[in-house]
């Protein structure tokens, strides 16, 4: 349907296949289109042996062939063991990695070498980097092209949005989206809806109708991908349309990569596994990364792989073998898998991965401990709460927060050498956006002890995408804190920094961050202390790793405050028959995966988290035999239920889908559907130029943005003047407007309507808030 018609068609039928995109006057007949499908058809079918072999690779990386730094050395052992597996088994066999070495031990880098080192000639790249977030893709983009000296002929970077590239990078790219439904053209339909950073000259194949656009050759072709992962994950979710060809065609030729893999919980992880058999069904090998991968997670992405490779052995005549491999900084294990029998194949699978932890488990043993936690409890609000109000609970709650803030600061402060006055940078994590405000404004409100003085902000999703650029770029800066002991930190120096602590008239001051898990993943932020409201073990790893992130020497006295309940269990009074580590946690509706109590003290090892937090109980199970008394227990158990549950069957489980024939229907995509969220609703604050005042703002069908604000119920609020000195940041978007409009030499409007995009749940009938400092949030 993207062809042109025939106009010396003849018309046999008086039927048509589709319309004009621009004209909207019917174009090709049926049967001139059923003719034309079937011709494209079958001369794509001829082209697609070549994409397993001939797409470009990326050679001679001079990065890679260098030894690593002695630090680092564990990397080159992997390499090497992993090269000789390869030397002793000369057949083309399937290969799935494990990559768990800690952060900050350069795994990203490792992923790059291990891949070199699994190419067929040992010398060159061609993979896939899949990532949960843009932030971390962007990242990565940076490291492959700073540290591996990828160029823009090597590496493609996609983050699917125009305006967050061009926050990260100030250059400027053309975005195109077009809807075809309503014209019967879905063939016509763009393959790739976003913007790509590469540049490679392609070589033109003959796929006319499905390279349409330079952005989809530079996807296919490049030799290095890195991306976030929704944009493969259509090779096995599209249920309509032709979204998956372009990275289906993608993963016939590249090798895949999938980094943070633990990120993702749900019908996500059945999702992900979807992906993993398609690449193992194609030849390619697989990777999965993550420094608290759970031995579930990776026993049923091993399962996928396999089960995958077996259809790809069995249409080819290879080799059903697979090499295995565990990789960390302590040491490397490869083995070769042959067995066929599944249920044999997955023990000897789960007994390896099991050795390999043990190891793991012994060496981080060893490692001095630089995050300790305490429990700080709340069980006399839980007990009064019947007699009291919500709001007076709420602030009973807070109340538990700002002590934990003052405790935690007169424990792990840093002098400053000018002033004298004792310095700290802590976070509070909260789960959802509204407590996170809500706790915010309490902490600007609050009255703190005469010789302490606060500094604040909330931190979330549900901000202006220029004032959340602006914010992340200040928290990177002053945050990296890589100084050694008894060195003055250099966020000292930051100019917003040196002015509140000049201008700060007691001898303590505390920075804190008050935010939901956007915190805890993505963000290279070094605090140090941190007020954790649980919402899973998981979460509370990810966010200690957020704390000393950088720094070496180990802690005395806890630096880790873990509120004994969420807010959810305090507002319900510790039901036990309502879940409440849930959204965002692993705890469900049904008995199985309820907990029996929400008293964090139960459902801890308190002697253990007083001694060391780290991810262990994340990495290892328990023996315990009942999986609701643990935190993370239920976490291995909700893992296990998706995937390695190998008796249940149908289209919502990960085993019916490799061992039946869901596959070839949709079904088991609408039943664990991944990033299966609310839709959101995209607002602009945007800048009207005829009544220069700002508005909320959405883009109608043409592009054009219309006035919503009344419609959708969002009013805007100021903060009070007496509050302003306790802002961290004092954030004014109206001003940040013009700052960039003259960088960039554009108007206020333009500016607005390229960077001022507000994504959040719209939920109709309910009111919302937005003020700069805050953000917008539900009343």
């Amino acid at each position: 349907s993207s062809q042109e018609n025939d106009n010396q068609w003849p018309d046999t039928t008086s039927l048509y296949a589709n319309t004009d995109r621009k004209t909207k006057k019917l174009k090709q007949k049926y049967d001139e289109h059923l003719v034309g499908v079937t011709k494209n058809a079958l001369r794509t079918a001829h082209l697609l042996p070549a994409f397993e072999k001939e797409p470009p690779v990326a050679q001679d990386i001079r990065a890679l062939k260098q030894l690593s730094p002695k630090e680092f050395r564990w990397q080159d052992k992997a390499v090497k063991q992993i090269s000789e597996w390869k030397g002793e088994n000369k057949e083309d066999a399937g290969f799935f990695v494990v990559n768990m070495a800690s952060t900050g031990c350069g795994k990203t880098f490792a992923n790059a070498k291990i891949m070199q080192a699994l190419s067929n000639d040992k010398n060159s790249l061609r993979y896939i980097l899949a990532l949960g977030l843009r932030t971390l893709t962007l990242q990565t983009g940076d490291e492959y092209r700073g540290r591996i000296g990828l160029d823009n002929t090597e590496l493609a970077v996609l983050i699917g949005s125009k305006a967050v590239q061009e926050l990260h990078d100030q250059r400027t790219e053309t975005d195109e989206c077009s809807e075809f439904e309503s014209e019967g053209s879905e063939s016509e339909e763009l393959l790739l809806d976003e913007s790509v950073d590469f540049d490679c000259a392609i070589p033109e194949e003959g796929l006319a109708t499905v390279l349409t656009r330079e952005k989809d050759r530079k996807f296919l072709y490049a030799p290095v991908l890195a991306c976030t992962i929704d944009h493969i994950m259509g090779a096995t979710e599209t249920k309509r349309g032709g979204k998956y060809i372009l990275p289906f065609l993608r993963l016939m030729s590249s090798h895949l990569v999938i980094d943070e893999v633990d990120d993702f919980t749900g019908s996500d992880l059945i999702a992900i596994g979807r992906l993993i058999h398609l690449a193992g069904m194609l030849g390619r090998k697989v990777m999965i990364s993550s420094a608290t991968i759970p031995p579930d997670l990776a026993e049923g992405y091993f399962n996928a792989y396999r089960a995958g490779r077996q259809i790809f052995s069995a249409a080819r005549d290879r080799s059903c073998k697979i090499g295995c491999a565990w990789v960390d900084e302590f040491t490397t294990q490869v083995v070769s898998v042959e067995q066929v029998n599944q249920k044999s194949v997955n023990k000897y699978y789960r007994e390896k991965h099991a050795d390999f932890i043990t190891i793991r488990v012994k060496q981080l043993q060893k490692q001095s401990a630089k995050r300790k936690a305490n429990i700080c409890y709340c069980s006399d609000i839980v007990e009064l709460s019947e007699a009291n109000s919500e709001e007076i609970i709420k602030e009973q709650y807070f109340n538990k927060f700002k002590h934990a803030i003052i405790e935690k600061h007169n424990l792990h402060s840093t002098v400053d050498k000018i002033t004298g006055k004792n310095i700290s940078f802590g976070v509070v994590r909260v789960a959802n956006i509204k407590p996170c405000i809500k706790l915010t404004k309490y902490l600007l409100e609050s009255e703190f002890p005469h010789n302490i003085e606060i500094r604040t902000m909330a931190y979330h999703s549900q901000q202006v995408l220029l004032l959340r650029h602006e914010q992340e770029k200040h928290l990177d800066l002053v945050l990296k804190r890589k100084e050694d002991t008894n060195q003055q930190p250099q966020a000292f120096e930051n100019n917003v920094i040196r002015k509140h602590i000049d201008n700060c008239g007691a001898e303590n001051l505390i920075f804190i961050l008050v935010a939901t898990p956007v915190e805890e993943v993505g963000r290279d932020h070094d605090f140090d202390w941190a007020v954790v409201e649980p919402s899973s073990y998981r979460s509370i790893v990810q966010l200690a790793g957020r704390v000393r992130r950088h720094r070496k020497e180990s802690v005395q006295k806890p630096n880790i405050s873990l509120l004994q309940y969420n807010w959810k269990a305090i507002r319900s009074r510790d039901k036990s028959n309502k879940p409440c580590f849930i959204k965002p946690g692993y705890e469900g509706s049904s008995k199985e995966t309820r907990l029996n109590t929400h008293d964090l003290s139960q459902l801890l090892d308190v002697g253990k988290i007083e001694s060391c937090v780290d991810a262990i109980p994340r990495v290892q199970k328990s023996n315990s035999s009942d999986h609701r008394i643990s935190l993370a227990d239920l976490e291995h158990y909700v893992t296990h239920t998706l995937l390695t549950n190998y008796e249940i069957n149908g289209p919502d489980s990960m085993q019916g889908y490799l061992d039946e024939t869901w596959h070839l229907t949709a079904m088991p995509q609408q039943m664990h559907p991944f990033r299966n969220g609310e839709p959101s609703l995209n607002l602009y604050l945007y800048f009207e130029p005829e009544k220069e005042k700002l508005i909320f703002a959405e883009k109608d069908e043409s592009g054009q943005l219309i006035d919503r604000g009344n419609i959708y119920s969002v009013k805007s609020i100021n903060l009070e003047n007496k509050n302003l000195d306790r802002l961290w940041l004092n954030k004014n978007y109206l001003k940040i407007l013009g700052i960039y409009s003259q960088q960039q030499e554009l108007s206020n409007t333009e500016i607005s309507r390229r960077y001022g995009e507000l994504s959040f749940i719209y939920r109709e009938g309910n009111e919302y808030e937005y003020s700069d400092q805050f953000g917008l949030v539900e009343v």
